[in-house]
């Protein structure tokens, strides 16, 4: 399933950040292009698409630290 959203940290509501396809984050200079499940390293991986399209890894997160998923539900 494609995930939409990824959340790390034990604290959901307060203390965790958030990740959501296609929230700008590095000062708008980017976009979140995708989030997928990395079964080699056991960790999700986020990845960034600036304007010109280009895709970069922009961040990874092991299995170890408390992670919520939400996936895509297409009705």
């Amino acid at each position: 399933m494609e995930i939409r959203k990824i959340s790390i940290g034990a604290d959901y509501k307060s203390g965790a950040m958030h990740y959501i396809v296609g929230q700008e984050v590095l000062n708008g200079s980017y976009k979140i292009h995708l989030i997928k499940y990395s079964k080699e390293g056991d960790s999700y991986i986020v990845y960034i698409e600036d304007e010109t399209e280009a895709i970069l890894q922009w961040k990874e997160f092991n299995c170890t630290m408390p992670i919520s998923i939400e996936y895509n539900i297409n009705i």
